[in-house]
């Protein structure tokens, strides 16, 4: 339960607005709370729990990429063009166990160079349950905070993405590597033993990571201890009704909480990174 003194400084926040193109939610970790702003137009609004949201959207999606205003948005805020000419767009992005850079097929061989061929980290998290995932070391601990994990270990070092998405498909044969949104919201899970159930993974994995390590591709992370996250939630939504801005283009309500990359209000949950890229009104009182 979020402890609303955590974030006090005395006064209410001043209001804010702002119009323009919707992104993720910036996200960080203060002493174990997550903290968040709104990215709207360039501008970042302040949020959290308490304060009164007013959103209308356009009606058209303005490309995070190119800006290319279309009506419909593809892989999370891209006009149609982007998406098939990007690589943060392709399917390896998802399942980097498909790479094919090597096969001279990679859409942007520089972006990937920085992206992909970076250090990489195997992780278990515990947001709906325990779950197996990857991300860059630099994401760290950005990646749990949009998955809205409670709890998050470090398992793996790989030299490049592709080395870790191999590791990951060795892992979530014996673990799942989703997050139930639904669950993440309704409640935070039970407590895990991750540095028991790294373990645990690693020895039922070791004779399908044993290539990796071999070559060097990934390695143990020695001496880490797992990160603990709280969320400003002062109230879980016992029924969670999804709320899509194609649908209701306009939603106002008090905030009861942030989770992941969902706003909890009254009339429902609304996952502002599905949304990226939707040209927006944004109000907060």
């Amino acid at each position: 339960m979020f402890d609303s003194d955590a974030l006090s400084v005395g006064h209410s926040p001043a209001p804010s607005s702002a119009t323009g193109a919707l992104e993720k939610m910036a996200a960080a970790l203060g002493d174990g709370l997550a903290e968040y702003r709104l990215p709207v137009g360039g501008a970042e609004l302040p949020i959290g729990p308490g304060r009164f949201l007013r959103l209308r959207a356009h009606g058209e999606v303005h490309c995070l990429a190119c800006g290319r205003v279309s009506k419909k948005s593809y892989g999370q805020g891209h006009c149609y063009p982007c998406s098939q000419r990007l690589a943060r767009c392709d399917l390896c992005i998802v399942r980097p166990e498909t790479c094919h850079f090597q096969a001279g097929t990679c859409r942007e061989p520089d972006w990937a160079k920085a992206h992909c061929f970076t250090d990489h980290v195997v992780y278990l998290a515990n947001a709906s349950g325990l779950k197996v995932g990857i991300t860059r070391a630099s994401q760290i601990p950005t990646r749990w905070i949009d998955q809205g994990a409670v709890q998050a270990l470090p398992v793996l070092h790989a030299r490049d993405r592709h080395a870790a998405g191999l590791a990951e498909v060795a892992l979530k044969a014996h673990v799942a590597d989703r997050t139930d949104w639904r669950a993440m919201l309704r409640a935070d899970p039970e407590p895990r033993d991750l540095a028991a159930e790294a373990a645990r993974l690693l020895d039922l994995a070791a004779k399908a990571l044993a290539p990796l390590r071999a070559d060097g591709a990934v390695r143990p992370v020695e001496g880490t201890t797992e990160t603990r996250i709280r969320y400003p939630v002062a109230r879980h939504p016992e029924k969670i009704r999804p709320l899509n801005l194609d649908k209701t283009p306009e939603i106002a309500g008090e905030i009861l909480g942030i989770k992941g990359q969902y706003l909890i209000l009254e009339a429902g949950v609304l996952n502002i990174r599905k949304f990226g890229g939707y040209f927006v009104d944004v109000e907060i009182d």
